[in-house]
């Protein structure tokens, strides 16, 4: 999880101070974005959603459009079934008289012709006023029968014509009556009835398509199945579905059932008959290819959004960072200016330093070299040991001094850019002399091996300086007191040579090892360190045209290998 977490997370800026919040980078990688984010996605799952509210919606439209015009077609066909009977009814009235049709030859031949033409035609029968069925012709023994008292028989008096509800009656078969009334001009009137088999009724909803695991089938006012349904009963059962309320022009509505069912009811109220059409339907399955639509669309906006995410992270993630390793650069490079300018200053000082100081040394010099003749030569004076031995101590004092200025005068006058002759021992040696009171009050062994066919570098004095000062004071940090330090150089090639330092100290997790040389990286932040040292010194070196390397080992030491140009390339503009 670390390795996932970007360098500026953690980062804050102490020195920043009143702008503090300019140069917190977690919050501007979360400002940007959320409202990359919310600017990307807020749309598209907007546009998400209404789409799919919309393309729902034109769906569940389209199946209740689609039942409604099945419930209205098959009503158009059930409609001319009756009326076709009925018409063929009022053929046969108005084209026979009530002595032709009490005929029991020329009634047989006119159910024959029916049969022939329409089909569905059981028995037909003449009726007088009285209600006593004067003809009959079918495989029942009604010839004679009364019918006054039958409801059926009166209402067909009252309004000309009866459909019945299909019912068993002593048959014990589903059936069906049509019964028309025809008036003489002299007032006499008589019936002509008429019993349809329901088979023919039924084969026009076995030949329907219904998707949904749908039905059809015809019930009547009271909710009796007219017609058998293949989820809802047989005939003459009472269906479980609500009984829809009259209207005059097909309707279509959604009704759940007990268990939870969504379903689509389209009826239609037949007229002047007493059936009702219904159509049912099952919501879910009508569903079923936009669910798998609709999950698709799911997918596709999941995958989508997922994708967006990683780019809006990838891409803050990768502008932050740039915007924060800028930063760094802009701080790095006002460091390096910082110190720049450090030693610069401390080569100023070091300068007027050695020149103070030399002045009085040499005086103390000379008079000390002056009391020492005296001692020795002037033949009237006491030549005590113990005071020659002071007067040497004086001069050996004021010697070391010298070499003290000598050395600040010598890194005071390369400070500038100049590329000459060096001898790396030389440099070297140096360097360790400015460390070595400290190397002697922590007891710290110093070994320098430098063969003598390392040839003369042409590189910055000044700048070799500073890369091994460096090198040297962070090695001086990872040791303990007592500990050791190895300084030996080899000849790589002909134009390379490489020096390499080794300590004996707490060594460099290998984790870090990557990062030492990162600008503001320290393994002792604790311990007052800038982390830019090592940094700055990569920096050097890759001035001159060299490498540096590091290797190192928990609780063992470390080591880095400078590598270094026999002859550096100066670039235009450097002065020489």
């Amino acid at each position: 999880m670390g390795s996932l977490k970007p360098k500026f997370w953690d980062y804050q800026d102490v020195t920043s101070g009143p702008a503090r919040r300019m140069f917190n980078f977690r919050r501007m990688w979360k400002l940007a974005f959320f409202l990359t984010t919310g600017v990307a996605l807020v749309p598209l799952i907007s546009m998400a959603v209404i789409d799919y509210k919309v393309t729902q919606h034109a769906i569940e439209s389209e199946i209740l459009l689609l039942t409604s015009r099945l419930v209205s077609n098959t009503q158009r066909t059930i409609s001319y079934f009756m009326v076709e009977r009925r018409s063929a009814l009022d053929y046969v009235v108005h084209e026979n008289t009530f002595e032709t049709l009490t005929d029991h030859a020329h009634l047989s031949k006119i159910i024959q012709d029916l049969k022939k033409a329409f089909g569905g035609f059981v028995d037909l029968g003449v009726i007088d006023p009285l209600g006593n069925q004067r003809n009959y012709i079918g495989p029942y023994r009604l010839l004679g029968k009364d019918y006054s008292n039958q409801a059926w028989f009166k209402e067909v008096v009252a309004h000309g014509v009866y459909i019945s509800d299909v019912f068993l009656g002593f048959r014990h078969i589903p059936h069906m009556v049509i019964a028309v009334k025809h008036e003489l001009p002299n007032g006499f009137f008589y019936v002509l009835r008429t019993t349809l088999d329901t088979e023919k009724f039924n084969d026009m909803f076995s030949n329907l398509e219904i998707a949904g695991h749908g039905d059809a089938f015809i019930i009547n006012h009271e909710g009796i199945l007219q017609t058998p349904s293949r989820l809802h009963g047989n005939v003459l059962e009472k269906i479980s579905l609500p009984i829809p309320e009259h209207a005059p022009k097909t309707r279509v509505l959604e009704w759940k059932s007990a268990d939870e069912v969504s379903l689509i009811i389209g009826y239609r109220y037949i007229v002047d008959t007493p059936f009702i059409l219904m159509v049912v339907k099952q919501k879910e399955e009508l569903m079923k290819p936009w669910d798998t639509t609709r999950m698709e669309v799911i997918g596709f906006l999941a995958i989508s959004i997922i994708i967006i995410l990683l780019v809006i992270l990838s891409g803050a993630t990768y502008l932050v960072n740039r915007v924060y390793l800028s930063d760094q650069r802009r701080i790095m490079t006002l460091h390096e200016v910082e110190y720049s300018n450090k030693m610069a200053s401390i080569g100023r000082l070091a300068s007027g330093v050695a020149h103070e100081i030399n002045n009085p040394l040499a005086i103390i010099n000379e008079k000390a070299g002056l009391i020492k003749d005296l001692l020795t030569f002037k033949k009237d004076s006491t030549k005590d040991p113990k005071l020659i031995g002071l007067v040497d101590s004086v001069l050996s004092s004021v010697e070391r001094c010298g070499k003290i200025t000598k050395r600040l005068l010598g890194f005071a006058r390369h400070m500038d850019v100049s590329v000459q002759p060096i001898k790396l021992d030389e440099i070297i040696r140096d360097v360790l002399g400015f460390l070595d009171k400290e190397a002697q009050y922590r007891s710290i062994a110093v070994s320098v091996e430098i063969p003598n066919d390392i040839p003369q570098l042409e590189s910055d004095r000044g700048k070799l300086q500073q890369i091994f000062l460096n090198v040297i004071n962070n090695a001086f940090a990872a040791m303990s007191d007592g500990g050791h330090l190895d300084i030996t150089a080899r000849r790589e090639d002909k134009d390379f040579v490489s020096a390499t330092i080794t300590d004996n100290g707490c060594g460099i997790p290998e984790e870090d090892l990557e990062r030492v040389f990162e600008p503001f990286f320290s393994t002792k932040t604790k311990k007052s360190g800038t982390g830019l040292g090592l940094s700055i010194t990569y920096g050097l070196v890759q001035e001159i045209g060299g490498m540096i390397n590091v290797k190192s080992e928990v609780g063992k030491g470390t080591s880095f290998i400078i590598t270094l140009p026999l002859k550096m390339e100066q670039k235009e503009g450097s002065e020489t």
